[in-house]
């Protein structure tokens, strides 16, 4: 077994593990990769590959699966980075494997668009999938009118990509799959399969559908899924902020609003790269 696990820090600055990936029953055949838990990390914050616009970690397990025939994909996370999930991503399709992913028990937001890089997906009827728009949380931050707009834009376009993912999948027209995305859709298997080309099989119980850190920034999680978060929290009650815990947020926040600028430039440059060769192509 080979995994790569994905730390973010708490509320408290302490460092945890807050997903990972991992490669089982690796042969020269086959493998199944593991997507559990939160898609992100603190260490993508600066390190991206320019020509593949990865996470430098990301990039070097991944390339442990070239020349693999068959990769068993299971997806059970909440979601995470939409400029790492992008990159994870356009790594798998460029993969010449033959792909087919499992929904274990949750694809929400980005782990959505992961789910796309299946040549088959397979999904119980009881798991879940979430699409929604992307969006950019701002915490102690300040910014002036210019400032959102050209946020904006770089979420349209991060939509527009997006989008373009999931039509490579979709069975209804475009305007049908925005409209479940602008509206931050859950989705059963059943309900899947009628928007995606996805194969439905009987519930399975075996896997809950993961907890994420996620769920704060969307709106419509499911109170099956969010109860499982209140429990975690009576059990690990957290404690009043003080002064210098405000203090060390702010800088964290600021590092990371800094990173996150620097990850939306180099995703819009790439994009606009592949627009400009389809266009000569």
């Amino acid at each position: 077994m080979k995994e790569l696990k994905f730390y973010n820090k708490d509320r408290d600055g302490n460092t945890k593990v807050c997903g990972s990936m991992t490669i089982k029953n690796q042969t020269d055949s086959s493998a199944d990769l593991f997507f559990y838990g939160d898609i992100v990390s603190e260490t993508w914050q600066s390190e991206w590959y320019e020509d593949d616009m990865a996470p430098g970690d990301v990039k070097k397990f991944l390339d442990q699966l070239d020349g693999t025939e068959n990769i068993n994909i299971h997806i059970n996370s909440g979601g995470g980075s939409v400029f790492g999930g992008i990159a994870i991503y356009n790594m798998l399709r460029r993969n010449n494997a033959h792909k087919t992913v499992y929904v274990d028990g949750l694809a929400a937001s980005i782990a959505s668009v992961i789910m796309m890089a299946g040549d088959e997906i397979v999904m119980p009827k009881n798991a879940t999938v979430m699409i929604h728009k992307p969006s950019a949380s701002y915490f102690f931050t300040t910014k002036n009118a210019d400032d959102l707009r050209k946020d904006a834009e770089s979420l349209d376009t991060c939509q527009e990509a997006i989008m373009q993912t999931y039509m490579t999948k979709a069975k209804v027209d475009k305007e049908e799959i925005e409209q479940k995305v602008n509206d931050e859709t859950w989705l059963t298997g059943e309900e899947a399969a009628e928007l995606f080309d996805i194969k439905v099989e009987e519930a399975n119980d075996a896997v809950a559908c993961a907890g994420s850190s996620m769920f704060f920034c969307y709106k419509n999680v499911p109170t099956s899924l969010t109860a499982q978060g209140k429990n975690a929290k009576k059990k690990d009650e957290q404690r009043p902020l003080s002064r210098q815990d405000i203090k060390e947020i702010f800088n964290e926040s600021f590092s990371e609003y800094q990173a996150r600028e620097k990850e939306k430039k180099e995703l819009l440059e790439s994009l606009n790269k592949y627009g400009e060769r389809k266009q000569n192509g």
